[in-house]
């Protein structure tokens, strides 16, 4: 790629980031929490549309990815469950192709009165954009967008094929994404703009999301001793999976992507409920685990583990053992993915393309992580043979309390990228 278009690229992108702020800012005011991202998709949509992309939105249908791999199991109603596409066709066709992915998807917000400001009320303040989702990951749906738009300013667009996702359910079983592949979307590489501060993600962890469900004896609480107390009977459970975690975590179970850390993969219980009134010994309970697996492990053995793990610990319990407990499997079953393990030339050639692009912005060179958490890079890594690169602007409290992106982190990734799609899928004249 020519010096000149370098130039031009970032220049673009510049004379537009005003622009793309108030187009962040907006798209972070719609709360797009589960089962609500609506209108954060019309927002999309019309954007996409008013650029001149080929326009695919559709509701997604279980029936169509219950059976293919990486399918998540989920509880209850599938309603509004939205995606979005946007399709830049090749003229030329001689370029490679290229999947940009995002979620739209954000996670609750928790009590407001927790937020410095309005969850979804963004505000900039300090070179930060604060508003939950604003960086995991409405940021990277920006800088995707606005990549391209730095393109067409510059009177070039893709030589190769370019999809713009905007998915669903990437917070809670990335079944948005396993869609787009249903639908035939695929590609050369995908690049997917999550938050991990400039980095390109090189392993990501798997996730397991269950849920346990406990019936005790109700009684009058002055009877108590008389009953089973089906929330109490809940804490050895608990802590017999937190053995299993601690186990999972040793060094000789690590792989060489995580051997320098000691405790990557977190056993958390989200939530837990049960009983009915105060003054009753509580007759059942039911607690949400989420725990993380390394790539590689397999996901059916490991809910053998976690299942002979509870049968073993409620065994101990004299009322338990007879009446065990029921495990549900709901939300992720997500299977770990670990970039650095693609030798193929593509992927060799796609992180190359990455690392120029950076260094270009950044004057470093590329730094390469693993991380702890899941995204939807597994789709594209695991079932349809696409290297999928995970590379995005610095956020932080994401998932916490006054979420914040570093524009400047922003304005860089959206350079980045662009210099990346020029250099991946080359360049045609508009």
């Amino acid at each position: 790629m020519s010096v000149d278009l370098k130039t031009r690229l970032c220049a673009a992108v510049d004379a537009a980031f005003d622009r793309q702020v108030d187009f962040l800012s907006e798209l972070t005011s719609h709360p797009s929490t589960r089962g609500n991202e609506r209108s954060a998709q019309d927002f999309m949509a019309r954007e996409l549309g008013a650029r001149g992309y080929e326009i695919d939105r559709w509701q997604i249908d279980l029936a169509e990815i219950r059976h293919l791999p990486g399918f998540s199991p989920v509880l209850g109603l599938y309603e509004d469950a939205v995606n979005v596409v946007g399709t830049h066709r090749a003229r030329t066709g001689r370029g490679r192709s290229l999947i940009l992915n995002g979620h739209i998807d954000v996670v609750p917000a928790g009590p407001a009165d927790m937020w410095d400001s309005p969850p979804f009320e963004p505000r900039v303040a300090d070179g930060w954009l604060y508003g939950r989702g604003g960086g995991d990951m409405k940021a990277g749906l920006t800088s995707n967008l606005f990549a391209l738009d730095a393109l067409a300013a510059c009177g070039l667009a893709p030589a190769g094929d370019v999809f713009y996702q905007s998915v669903v359910e990437e917070e809670c079983t990335g079944n948005g994404a396993l869609a787009c592949l249903a639908r035939g979307y695929t590609a050369d590489a995908a690049l997917i703009p999550e938050p991990f501060a400039e980095k390109l993600v090189m392993a990501q962890l798997g996730v397991i999301w269950f849920q346990v469900h406990l019936k005790g004896l109700p009684t009058h609480v002055a009877y108590a001793g008389t009953g089973s107390n089906a929330i109490e009977a809940a804490i050895p459970l608990i802590q017999a999976l937190h053995e299993m975690e601690h186990r999972w975590n040793a060094a000789g179970h690590r792989p060489a992507d995580y051997a320098h850390m000691d405790h990557a993969l977190n056993l958390n219980v989200g939530r837990i409920e049960g009983g009915d009134w105060t003054s009753s010994v509580p007759a059942w309970c039911v607690f949400d685990v989420r725990m993380g697996l390394f790539p590689g492990q397999s996901i059916d053995a490991a809910k053998s583990e976690i299942e002979q793990v509870i049968l073993k610990a409620a065994q101990g319990n004299a009322f338990l053992r007879d009446s065990l407990p029921e495990i549900v499997y709901h939300g992720f079953h997500a299977e770990g993915y670990a970039l650095s393990q693609d030798g193929s030339a593509r992927a060799a050639d796609a992180i190359s393309a990455l690392d120029r692009a950076h260094h270009d912005i950044t004057g470093d060179t590329l730094t390469r992580t693993a991380i702890t958490a899941t995204t939807d890079a597994r789709f594209f890594g695991l079932y349809a043979d696409t290297p999928a690169l995970v590379y995005g602007p610095r956020a932080e409290a994401i998932h916490g309390f006054n979420e914040r992106v570093d524009l400047d982190s922003l304005r860089r990734v959206t350079k980045a990228t662009a210099m990346f799609i020029a250099d991946w899928c080359g360049t045609q004249e508009v």
